[in-house]
């Protein structure tokens, strides 16, 4: 395939995509990019396979104060049926957390708390 017939169908999928993001729903969005976050946030704070290899504090902070930060501003968008298990999933990262860090944060100052409030 030559270079413009590739930059032809690599456009044509980016609007294919567009076009089909845009038939989403926003909750199922919402939800998607959450539950993306939280196996993330779960994988860096050491719940994964191979947890001596994928530990990553300072990765999942910023994880799970971007997941807090999501489920905090969306809830009510989203309603309490979808809010709920987004709820107690940031709740066990934050936990886990928790346990995996060798200094705790003081309560109230951990990943996501200036959005959820402390955590224990």
């Amino acid at each position: 395939m030559s270079d413009a017939m590739q930059h032809d169908h690599d456009h044509e999928d980016a609007i294919n995509e567009m076009r089909d993001i845009a038939e989403v729903p926003a909750v199922e969005l919402i939800n998607t990019v959450a539950i993306h976050l939280l196996s993330a946030a779960a994988v860096k704070v050491g719940l994964a396979d191979d947890p001596e290899q994928q530990l990553d504090l300072d990765e999942a902070r910023k994880l799970i104060n971007a997941l807090a930060g999501l489920v905090t501003a969306a809830a009510a968008e989203v309603g309490s049926i979808h809010a709920a298990p987004l709820r107690d999933g940031l709740r066990s990262v934050q936990l886990a957390f928790r346990e995996a860090s060798a200094i705790p944060d003081a309560p109230g100052k951990g990943p996501g708390e200036k959005y959820t409030g402390p955590v224990n």
